[in-house]
C-alpha cells in the first residue's frame, strides 16, 4: 500500500515538472520586453529587432480550409550559445523553439 501511493506521488510530481516545462517555451525575453505567443510579428520586430533570418517555410490553410496563411520562421541569436527559432502561421507566433548553435 505503501509503495502504490508513493509511485502515485512520484507520477504526479513528474507530471507537474512535465507541465512546467513546456510552459517555459511561451515566452521569449527580448531585452526588458516579453514575446509570448500569439504575438503579432510587427510586435515582435518591435520588441526584439529585425531577425538574423527569415526563412518562408510554406503555407497551411485556415480554420474550415476558407484561407491559406503564410508560414514564416525568424531566427534571433545566438544569445549565451542559443538560437531563438520563431514560428508564425498567418503572423501571429504559434511557436517558440530554442537551440543550442552548433
Amino acid at each position: 500500500m505503501i509503495m502504490r501511493r508513493l509511485s502515485i506521488t512520484t507520477l504526479t510530481i513528474l507530471a507537474a515538472g512535465l507541465i512546467s516545462i513546456g510552459a517555459q517555451a511561451d515566452t521569449l525575453r527580448c531585452g526588458s520586453s516579453l514575446v509570448s505567443l500569439g504575438d503579432r510579428t510587427f510586435e515582435v520586430e518591435r520588441k526584439c529587432g529585425a531577425p538574423v533570418h527569415r526563412d518562408p517555410v510554406g503555407y497551411t490553410l485556415g480554420s474550415y480550409d476558407r484561407r491559406e496563411y503564410m508560414i514564416e520562421e525568424w531566427v534571433y541569436g545566438p544569445s549565451n550559445g542559443m538560437l531563438s527559432i520563431l514560428r508564425f502561421e498567418g503572423n501571429r507566433l504559434t511557436t517558440i523553439e530554442r537551440r543550442r548553435e552548433r
